[in-house]
C-alpha cells in the first residue's frame, strides 16, 4: 500500500473559531505525541476571514489513518458540533478504512499521474 493524502474542509460556524482553534491544537498534540511515525504530514490552513480551514494530511497508508481517526474520534465529534466537514481521500484507501469512514461521505481520488 502507499501514501494515503486527505484533506479536511471545515466550514466554521459563526462565533465558534476559538473553540475550533481549541480543538485543533488538541489535535496537534496528540498527533505530535501518538504519530510520529506514521503522518507523514499534517499542516492547518486558515482563510483571510478565519471561517474555513483546510487539513492538509499525507499518511504511511491505510492503517495510520485508522489510528489517526482512532486517535481523534472524540474531538471529530466536537468540531462536528461547530463546522460543517467535507473530507477527501487521495490514493488507494483500503476496504477497511473506506468502511470505518463511510459515515463521514469522503470524496475519493484515484491517482492519475505525477511526478
Amino acid at each position: 500500500m502507499g501514501n494515503i493524502q486527505l484533506t479536511a474542509r471545515f466550514l466554521i460556524h459563526q462565533g465558534k473559531v476559538e473553540e475550533f482553534k481549541s480543538l485543533a491544537s488538541q489535535c496537534m498534540d496528540i498527533v505530535r505525541e501518538k504519530e510520529k511515525d506514521t503522518t507523514l504530514q499534517y499542516d492547518w490552513y486558515f482563510n483571510e476571514h478565519n471561517n474555513e480551514c483546510v487539513v492538509r494530511e499525507t499518511y504511511a497508508d491505510s492503517n495510520a489513518v485508522l489510528i489517526h481517526v482512532g486517535n481523534l474520534g472524540a474531538l471529530l465529534a466536537g468540531f462536528l458540533e461547530i463546522s460543517d466537514f467535507y473530507p477527501e481521500i487521495y490514493g488507494s484507501p483500503s476496504e477497511d478504512l473506506m468502511n470505518a469512514v463511510a459515515a463521514m461521505n469522503p470524496k475519493i481520488y484515484s491517482f492519475y499521474q505525477g511526478i
